[in-house]
């Protein structure tokens, strides 16, 4: 290779420049730098605020009772098949879940290829969003409702149709039909409702359903299925195999207390199934969360145990907060709901100075886990003391 001469003093003289292009080691001439563009759906996302650890008080036990988790420990039986499990963890998981679709097809008699996996009931509700809308498609839903809706629906591209709870903290299940319109892709009925706790009935969402045109996905999610006693509610895997527009949306994050591994499943027929496999990321449910979802299974008799317990403790809680005068809604699920509107911080600030963290929601309320006995009686000592006027 002939190496190129280096420019004279007089070239240089000459021009009054060198060649920028030559400066350096072949490098590009100078740019002004200009920012990495990101997609414009962005600005219209939310952030997810996630349920605060418990604050460290001096002297107090401090309980996190704002993220709706199991207070008991993993049942002694899954944490053997967990620790069995971490052995191959050097190795790929099963793409197609293919265990715990067979254990959950045969325990609740569907079909294994209804059956779409994914980390966490959220993971799942990604890939139904990712499945159905492009953007500008509308996705409509109760407001509020669990914070991740919005949040999904916009980094998708489509619009988030929000429908106000009624006064009694319940879906407005006509004022969402009458929200349905030809650019409506999937409609979300989130039953019980977070983070208000009302379950949705089962004539009135039969009324909407007929109400909802056939080739609108409406998703019927569950996460909080196990803490269900309402009389009223619906079954919605009936309401599913009757309807080919039903999807159910399901979690092990809860009742199960698998919340660190991240495990959820929809319900679907085939067709929207199909495509919501092709939607998960790969490998999305790892091995030790496919292990310990279906030991959990397995172990339903124990969990159902806790969940019993959790219930009672339920009713006590509401119970003692309506002898103190608190319009606390129906809840199904393992919290409760502060309507406190505008005074949200404030009742947040004066659980969290008792050594509680709860989760409030802007200006409209706070939920507060059912937790640990201790915890829970702790709750009623602050409401009891908060003043409503």
């Amino acid at each position: 290779m002939t190496e190129r001469p280096a420019a004279s003093t007089a070239d240089t003289a000459s021009t009054g420049t060198t060649d920028s292009t030559t400066s350096g080691s072949g490098s590009a001439p100078a740019r002004e730098p200009r920012p990495v563009r990101l997609r414009g759906a962005l600005d219209a996302v939310p952030a997810y605020v996630a349920g605060k650890p418990a604050a460290a008080t001096p002297g107090v036990t401090a309980y996190k009772i704002s993220s709706n988790e199991n207070p008991y420990p993993p049942l002694p039986s899954v944490l053997d098949v967990v620790r069995e499990g971490a052995a191959q963890m050097n190795r790929y998981p099963d793409m197609g879940v293919s265990a715990l679709t067979e254990a959950l097809a045969q325990r609740l008699a569907v079909p294994a290829a209804r059956i779409a996996t994914g980390p966490g009931s959220v993971g799942v509700l990604g890939q139904i969003i990712t499945a159905l809308c492009d953007p500008g498609d509308e996705v409509v839903f109760a407001w509020r409702s669990f914070e991740a809706y919005p949040i999904l629906v916009s980094l998708a591209g489509a619009a988030p149709v929000q429908v106000p709870l009624t006064s009694e903290a319940r879906h407005d299940l006509d004022a969402m039909a009458d929200a349905v319109t030809e650019r409506t892709k999937v409609v979300l009925v989130c039953t019980p409702n977070n983070p208000t706790g009302p379950s949705v009935r089962t004539d009135e969402l039969e009324a909407f359903l007929d109400r909802v045109p056939t080739d609108v996905l409406v998703v019927l999610d569950e996460a909080y299925l196990e803490f269900v006693t309402s009389e009223d509610a619906p079954d919605a895997l009936a309401i599913h195999r009757a309807r080919p527009n039903v999807a159910v949306l399901r979690t092990f994050s809860k009742a199960y207390g698998l919340a660190g591994l991240r495990v959820g499943y929809a319900v679907a027929h085939e067709p929207v199934a199909e495509a919501l496999r092709k939607a998960a990321i790969p490998f999305g449910v790892n091995s030790l969360a496919q292990a310990a979802a279906i030991a959990s299974l397995e172990a339903f008799d124990e969990l159902q145990q806790r969940v019993d317990e959790l219930v009672a403790e339920r009713a006590r809680v509401v119970a003692e907060l309506t002898k103190q005068g608190w319009d606390i809604p129906d809840t199904d699920a393992n919290f409760v709901w502060f309507g406190v509107g505008e005074r949200a911080p404030e009742f947040a600030a004066a659980c969290q100075a008792a050594g509680l963290t709860v989760r409030p929601y802007g200006t409209d309320g706070v939920r507060a886990t059912i937790a640990e006995r201790e915890a829970n009686d702790r709750l009623l000592e602050v409401a009891a003391a908060f003043p409503r006027d």
